[in-house]
């Protein structure tokens, strides 16, 4: 059951030793991250807890992305200003409720949605790939290990290379060339997907750090969907 006004953001399979982790919205120090226990959250009955009353938030910031896993998981966090690294839960766990400050933004830049790594299988498997996508529709594919893990956080190397008029937004991380959904929004604010299959990722691989190649999809992107 839901209070009036609200509705199911995300759910995450995990165990009661595993963290949920709280990214804030950007200030001008960038992003903070929070975490708690899972064995701390509120049962399945009930309304729950408000996240505010589990942690502490910066003043002027909200709570606006969250993953819960074990400590080894991985996630990518990257800015709308086209850089990022990769880090585990256990790297943005904090013994203070106030979090701690993880990801550094330049002026007026924001975080993207996380992106989950999945975890590495044996060889010969196909190497993971990073594929961003702009909202102007430039996206370009190049190979994880392209990156480095940022144990400290920080602001993570270049990406993808935005024009000043465009913005990062988001990333997605894939196995292999699987499918993929753009997500986006057309006129009048009206959602639009668009299905990315192996030919068209393959098409947009580069080094890290290019342009990318523009893809007309008629749409604004928003964010990217492994499916």
């Amino acid at each position: 059951a839901f209070k009036a006004g609200d509705a199911l953001h995300a759910t995450f399979e995990c165990r009661s030793i595993d963290a949920l982790i709280v990214f804030g919205t950007a200030n001008d120090k960038g992003v903070r991250v929070y975490s708690v226990a899972v064995s701390a959250l509120p049962g399945g009955r009930g309304d729950g807890q408000p996240i505010s009353s589990l942690i502490e938030l910066e003043a002027g910031t909200q709570a606006q992305y969250y993953f819960a896993g074990a400590m080894e998981e991985q996630l990518l966090l990257s800015s709308s200003g086209g850089y990022g690294f990769y880090a585990s839960v256990a790297n943005m766990i904090s013994r203070q409720k106030a979090g701690k400050a993880f990801v550094s933004l330049s002026a007026g830049e924001t975080l993207n949605a996380p992106a989950y790594i999945p975890a590495a299988s044996p060889p010969p498997a196909t190497p993971s790939q990073v594929i961003c996508a702009t909202r102007d529709g430039r996206l370009l594919s190049f190979p994880l290990s392209d990156l480095r893990q940022m144990a400290g956080g920080g602001r993570g190397l270049m990406l993808i290379n935005v024009d000043t008029t465009d913005s990062l937004a988001g990333t997605v991380i894939i196995r292999q060339h699987l499918p993929v959904l753009l997500l986006g929004t057309g006129r009048a604010g009206k959602e639009k997907t668009e299905k990315l299959d192996a030919k068209m990722i393959a098409m947009v691989e580069a080094p890290r750090g290019r342009r990318g190649k523009i893809l007309d999809v008629g749409f604004k992107i928003t964010g990217l969907k492994a499916i």
